[in-house]
C-alpha cells in the first residue's frame, strides 16, 4: 500500500494533480518547473534497476535544457538508424542512387541471342518488393526485364547469374542473436535483395476438425518448402500458430493448431540466400515476356568470386536500374523502422570504400562501420561516446550516449541533407513507429522522433517544438526497465517525456 502511494505521489507531481496521461492539468510553465518534473520521472525508485539516460537541448540557443546520466554508454537499439542514414545521406547525397547492373562477357546475334551468361550485379538496393509496386512483386522487377528487351536480347545461352558478390561477409549483422533470422527484422542481408527477403504467410482453419490448416505464400514461389505441422480443431480452441525455419535452408516447419470458426494467422516468412530467388523470380518474368534462358538460375557470392574473379574488362553493361534516391530511402528506413534496408545502406557505404579488397577480408559492414566512426568523430562527437558494430540496431552490443545522439540531431539539423533527415522520421499519432503512441496530445503531430525496441531497452531520440513555439532536441535511453504494473510501459515513459517538452510553455533562455 506504501508503494502505490508513493507512485502515486509521484506521478502527480510529474504530470499534475487531476491529470491523466497526455493531458496534463498544469503544463511547465518555466524552465525550473520543467527540469523539476523530469527529474521528478527519471529519479522515481522504480528505476532503481534500471538505466535512464537523457539530454535535452534547444536548438534554437544551443542551451542544455535538462540531462541524467547522458553521458552513461546505453543500448540504443533502433536510435541506431540515425546514425547511419545520417551517415548516408552526408556521403553519398540525397539523390543517390543504388544501381542494379546487367552485365554480359559475350555479344548479342542479330537474332537476339546472347551468348554466354548474364548476370544481374548488385549493389544492395532495397526497393524490389511489391510494397512499392503497387503489392506487384513483378511490376519491381520489370524494369530489368525492360533493358533486355530495349537491348534486343530474345535469348541467353549461358546461365541467369544473380551476383551479390559487392559485399563480401555474412548475411547477418554482427552482434545478432541467432534466432534474429527467424523473424522478417532478420532477414538475411543481400546485394541482391527481393522483396525485403521474406515472404508473407497465411494460416486458414481446415475445412473440417482434425484437418490440416490451409497454407498460403504470398508471392506463391518453389523456392519456399513449408512442412505443415497444424491442426484444425473445434470451434473455440486454441488459435497458435509457430514458425521455423532451421539455419541454411528454405524449409519453414508451420505448428500449432487454429480453431474451425477462428481468424487467419498471417506473418512473414525470411528467406535463406535471397538472391537465389531474385534470379529464379527474374527468370521466369524474362520468360513470361519472351526472353529465354537455357541455362540454370544461380547466384554468385563474395566467396565464390574469390575463385571465379569477374574480368570488368571484357563485361559490357547492357543497361541498369536505379533505386529511389537515397531521400526516399532514408524515409523507407526511419518511418517503419526497416533493419534491413538501414544494414544495406551501410554495407553499400562500406562496399564503396574498398571492402571488397580480398586481400584484407575486411567485410562490407566491418567497412562501413570504420566509415561511421570517421564520421562520428570528424562531426565531433567523442569515440569513447559510442560503440556500434552494425547499423541497424538488432545488435545487442550497440551502446551509444545520449551526448553523442543529441550532437549528431545537432550537426545534421544545420547539413544540406536537413529537411530530408528530419522529414524521414516518424510523426507522433501521425505515422510509422509513433502512428498510435501520444495521440491527442500536444505532441501529436509535433514531435518527430526516432523509436527504439529490443527486450530491455527503449529509446526515442528526436525533435519538438514547445507551446512556446522553442525548437528542443531530446534523446531519451531508458535500458533494462521492467514496468510494475500500475506504472506505464518503457515507452509510456518515453512518451509522457516527450509530451511534458510539447507542452513546455517556458523557454530556455529565460
Amino acid at each position: 500500500m506504501t508503494k502505490t502511494l508513493s507512485l502515486g505521489f509521484l506521478w502527480i507531481a510529474l504530470c499534475g494533480a487531476g491529470s491523466t496521461f497526455g493531458q496534463t492539468a498544469n503544463p511547465p510553465a518555466t524552465l525550473g518547473e520543467l527540469r523539476e518534473r523530469l527529474a521528478a520521472q527519471v529519479q522515481s525508485p522504480r528505476f532503481a534497476a534500471a538505466v535512464f539516460g537523457v539530454k535535452i537541448v534547444s536548438l534554437d540557443t544551443g542551451r542544455t535544457i535538462f540531462e541524467h546520466d547522458a553521458g552513461k554508454l546505453l543500448s540504443p537499439a533502433s536510435n541506431c538508424k540515425l546514425y547511419t542514414v545520417a551517415l548516408a545521406l552526408d556521403q553519398l547525397g540525397g539523390e543517390y542512387r543504388i544501381r542494379t547492373s546487367l552485365y554480359a562477357a559475350g555479344a548479342t546475334n542479330p537474332d537476339g541471342t546472347l551468348t554466354g551468361d548474364l548476370i544481374v550485379y548488385g549493389r544492395g538496393a532495397p526497393d524490389f518488393n511489391a510494397r512499392l509496386h503497387d503489392n506487384d512483386l513483378g511490376r519491381a522487377l520489370l524494369p530489368l526485364v525492360a533493358t533486355l528487351t530495349n537491348a534486343g536480347i530474345r535469348r541467353v545461352t549461358g546461365d541467369l547469374i544473380g551476383d551479390e558478390s559487392f559485399f563480401r561477409g555474412p548475411p547477418w549483422g554482427a552482434g545478432w542473436s541467432w534466432d534474429d533470422a527467424q523473424y522478417y527484422y532478420g532477414a538475411e542481408i543481400s546485394a541482391l535483395t527481393v522483396n525485403d527477403n521474406t515472404l508473407r504467410l497465411t494460416v486458414r482453419p481446415g475445412q473440417q476438425v482434425g484437418d490440416p490448416c490451409r497454407l498460403e505464400l504470398s508471392p506463391a514461389t518453389p523456392y519456399a518448402i513449408l512442412s505443415n505441422r497444424t491442426t484444425t480443431v473445434a470451434a473455440g480452441g486454441p488459435r497458435s500458430i509457430a514458425l521455423y525455419r532451421p539455419p541454411g535452408g528454405n524449409l519453414t516447419y508451420v505448428t500449432g493448431s487454429l480453431p474451425l470458426d477462428g481468424t487467419n494467422y498471417s506473418d512473414q516468412v525470411t528467406r535463406h540466400r535471397p538472391a537465389q530467388w531474385f534470379v529464379e523470380l527474374l527468370r521466369d518474368l524474362m520468360q513470361q515476356h519472351g526472353i529465354q534462358v537455357d541455362g540454370r538460375a544461380r547466384a554468385v557470392d563474395a566467396w565464390e568470386r574469390d575463385l571465379h574473379p569477374l574480368n570488368w574488362s571484357k563485361l559490357i553493361e547492357l543497361g541498369g536500374v536505379e533505386s529511389l534516391p537515397m531521400r526516399t530511402l532514408a524515409r523507407e528506413v526511419q518511418k517503419p523502422s526497416q533493419n534491413l534496408y538501414t544494414d544495406l545502406l551501410l554495407a553499400h557505404v562500406g562496399a564503396l570504400t574498398g571492402a571488397t579488397n580480398t586481400a584484407t577480408r575486411e567485410t562490407a559492414e566491418d567497412a562501413g562501420v570504420r566509415e561511421l566512426t570517421r564520421f562520428l568523430t570528424r562531426i565531433g562527437i567523442p569515440k569513447d561516446d559510442f560503440r556500434l558494430e552494425e547499423g541497424s540496431g538488432l545488435s545487442r552490443n550497440n551502446l551509444v550516449t545520449a551526448n553523442a545522439t543529441i550532437r549528431l540531431l545537432q550537426y545534421m539539423s544545420q547539413h544540406a541533407e536537413a529537411a530530408a533527415y528530419r522529414d524521414a522520421l516518424p510523426i507522433a499519432g501521425v505515422d510509422g513507429t509513433l502512428r498510435n503512441r501520444m495521440k491527442n496530445t500536444a505532441a501529436a503531430g509535433n514531435v518527430r522522433a526516432k523509436t527504439g525496441t529490443l527486450r530491455w531497452a527503449n529509446s526515442l531520440s528526436g525533435h519538438v517544438t514547445s507551446a512556446a513555439g522553442e525548437r528542443l532536441l531530446f534523446s531519451l535511453l531508458l535500458n533494462r526497465y521492467i514496468a510494475p504494473s500500475a506504472e506505464p510501459s518503457a515507452r509510456g515513459e518515453l512518451d509522457r517525456g516527450a509530451v511534458l517538452l510539447a507542452e513546455f510553455k517556458g523557454r530556455s533562455d529565460e
